[in-house]
């Protein structure tokens, strides 16, 4: 059952082979026995998933269970839980138990999950290493010295290690996508505004979107249909009609011609992510997987994002004034970390946000608070934002030519832990193909499409325009029912 699929799963647990509650504990054994060498979760909250599964079994024996009913998953620790610790991967909010859930979570209750608990993350989502928690980083479960990426590593590597069959990521610049593709499972990073913030502990508030893992397209699909809806709470929530997006996959499938399920894909190939800076291995990965693709139907086309390689400066300036702003709350006043010695007022700020918060974190509100500054906002601030808008036009000036844009993940393979420590713009540039995504608030899609000469998985990332969340994961689906890439699983979690 570690292994299964989320379709398998349903299956077993529809049929009486297994009950939640025994599905919750062989989940709960594995994190015991394998945790303390990942340190993938920060919080194990075994109490409250058998409760939990309890209640899926007898929703299961009433005959109103869903689909995702009794099925275990990690959230990242950045969605409030009630009643459970929410850090945030900082110091800052150690001890911070959420009085309530986050609407993701209330979604996901309401499906029937079985929460586990809480996955290790960067310290507020920032990062691309997980090395930044105040919990200590993350290690990949293919290779313990490698990093499994960021920010949202913990849960990558909870799903790859089969710590849990599926679970929740946020992503601001690629923290699904990027995590996704160095641990060798799929994560979807849907259009910004799908999936509610509210609850979910801002770092960028214009680009932090939640999203979904899971082993395979299949699993994502239906993690996510779970996790999308209007909120008033969140003003950036979209009111729309909600998909199913698992009921899409399946109905693509039954329309499709077998040999050649792709036949009519127009899929772009932009010339800036095959140009210089990815390691031959990866661009050996992705071609085949790109030849694949062909094999299964579609057609590809170049075509040309000419402003793709301004989005991390634009990003390097947006997203550090916004987390200057969100990040002001933490004051050591109403809630988190408080100094224990301070003089006046101004000491107990500074003392209490020094202490709280890591190097990464105060690296970028120093940036965040220089380009706000009086004289600066109008040369770094509002030239980012015509940066972005320009990014965006790219995306869809390139989009009229194609279905889906399909390119690398990252330029490399997982690097070794603390490789990239003292240089923070050289771990920036890992999300190079991912952050321009962000930017157009498009969504965005990571499978795995091989291995690298170390032994270590590639992603290939496919970008659809906006709502085309259904289009991503049907073509994931269907080049993962011809290979096995999804399928392989580290040594220790075979």
């Amino acid at each position: 059952m570690i292994n299964a699929s989320l379709p398998e799963l349903r299956r077993a647990l529809d049929a009486r082979q297994i009950s939640a509650v025994e599905l919750a504990g062989l989940f709960l054994d594995r994190i015991d026995a394998l945790n303390p060498a990942l340190n993938a979760f920060i919080t194990v909250d075994r109490e409250g998933a058998l409760a939990a599964a309890r209640v899926a079994d007898a929703r299961i024996a009433a005959g109103s269970a869903g689909p995702l009913t009794g099925i275990p998953l990690a959230h990242k620790d950045v969605f409030c839980t009630e009643g459970v610790l929410t850090t945030c991967g900082s110091k800052m909010l150690a001890n911070f138990v959420s009085p309530y859930d986050a609407h993701v979570v209330s979604l996901l209750k309401v499906a029937g999950v079985v929460s586990l608990g809480k996955a290790n993350m960067d310290e507020f989502a920032m990062g691309s290493s997980n090395e930044s928690s105040y919990f200590g980083a993350v290690k990949n479960p293919w290779n313990p010295e490698r990093i499994p990426g960021g920010s949202s590593g913990g849960s990558a590597a909870a799903v790859a290690a089969r710590l849990a069959p599926i679970a929740t990521g946020t992503d601001t610049g690629g923290s699904v996508r990027q995590p996704a593709s160095y641990c060798g499972i799929t994560g979807i990073k849907p259009t910004y505004g799908l999936v509610s913030r509210y609850g979910m502990i801002a770092y960028a508030s214009s680009l932090d979107q939640g999203g979904a893992f899971g082993a395979s397209a299949e699993d994502c699909a239906l993690l996510l249909s779970a996790m999308t809806g209007f909120d008033e709470r969140d003003s950036t929530s979209l009111e729309r009609p909600t998909e199913d997006y698992a009921a899409a996959l399946a109905a693509s499938s039954a329309t499709t011609p077998a040999a050649r399920p792709l036949e009519g894909l127009r899929i772009g190939l932009p010339r800036e992510f095959f140009a210089e800076g990815m390691a031959d291995d990866v661009r050996a990965t992705i071609d085949a997987a790109i030849a694949q693709y062909r094999a299964l139907g579609a057609t590809t086309i170049e075509v040309s994002l000419p402003n793709a390689r301004l989005a991390i400066p634009a990003y390097y300036v947006i997203a550090p004034a916004e987390c200057s702003s969100n990040l002001s709350r933490f004051d050591g006043v109403r809630y988190g970390h408080r100094a224990a010695d301070y003089g006046d007022l101004a000491d107990l700020y500074a003392k209490s946000r020094a202490e709280g918060f890591g190097a990464e974190v105060k690296r970028r509100i120093l940036v965040g608070t220089y380009v706000l500054s009086h004289g600066y906002y109008d040369a770094y601030y509002l030239q980012a934002q015509r940066l972005r808008r320009l990014i965006a036009q790219d995306f869809q000036a390139a989009l009229q030519h194609c279905d889906l844009i399909a390119g690398p993940t990252t330029p490399t393979t997982a690097w070794a832990l603390g490789e990239k420590a003292d240089d923070p713009v050289q771990m920036y540039l890992s999300d190079i193909y991912t952050i321009a995504v962000n930017l157009a608030g498009l969504p965005g899609l990571s499978h795995p499409a091989g291995f690298g000469a170390d032994g270590l998985p590639v992603g290939l990332q496919l970008i659809g325009d906006y709502f085309a969340e259904s289009r991503l994961l049907s073509a994931a689906h269907r080049f993962q029912q011809a290979t096995d890439w999804h399928a392989r699983r580290p040594a220790g979690a075979a």
